[in-house]
């Protein structure tokens, strides 16, 4: 709590407002957009081991397989670039998305981070969006088996998600930063399949 309250008194000290999001909010805005226009996902560019994948200022080229796909985002890196993993999953039933990071650390070379999603939005996400265009952004979502409604609402919790998730990745592919998606048809599976895809 001590650094928290450090941040914010510093930040004000050179005169910056810390609770100023302006890249976070235009993500919510997107996925508000989604939800009340209850846009239908746009068509995968191929499916390979029960993943849907698709890519936004992403040129996949002649991808067609998982392993393609991902070399295709990583090809798009820098010697100052970062790459990011977005599992939006449930971390309690998926940990194992969360070594994806390591691996792909150590197929790019790269720094890596991992975010559980759609948390980190409100954190990483600023910087994802309003800081230095050196990032590629690997999204891992999955279809939904048993969805529920948000009480008091006319959208599930799985819409509500898949229009975070969708919402992100339009910001953040307007801004010029290559978007990968993977949907997984089934989680484990999936996960197995992209571990395997990276190498």
């Amino acid at each position: 709590m001590l650094w928290e309250y450090a941040t914010v008194v510093a930040s004000r000290l050179i005169g910056i407002n810390p609770f100023d999001q302006p890249d976070v909010e235009s993500a919510k805005i997107a996925a508000r957009g989604m939800l009340e226009q209850r846009a239908e996902a746009t068509s995968p560019a191929f499916e390979a081991n029960n993943v849907d994948v698709r890519a936004q200022a992403l040129n996949l080229g002649e991808s067609d397989t998982l392993g393609s796909a991902i070399r295709a985002l990583l090809a798009n890196l820098d010697a100052d670039g970062y790459v990011s993993v977005h599992a939006y999953l449930d971390r309690t039933s998926a940990p194992e998305a969360a070594a994806l990071r390591d691996a792909l650390a150590a197929a790019s070379g790269r720094p890596t981070t991992f975010g559980w999603a759609p948390r980190f939005l409100h954190s990483t996400g600023q910087y994802h969006k309003g800081g230095p265009r050196q990032g590629v952004y690997l999204q891992i979502t999955s279809s939904t088996e048993a969805d529920i409604a948000v009480p008091g609402r006319d959208f599930t919790f799985g819409e509500l998600i898949a229009s975070q998730a969708a919402g992100d990745a339009a910001v953040l592919a307007a801004l010029g930063r290559p978007v990968l998606t993977l949907t997984l048809r089934d989680v484990s599976s999936g996960l197995s399949a992209i571990r395997n895809a990276i190498g």
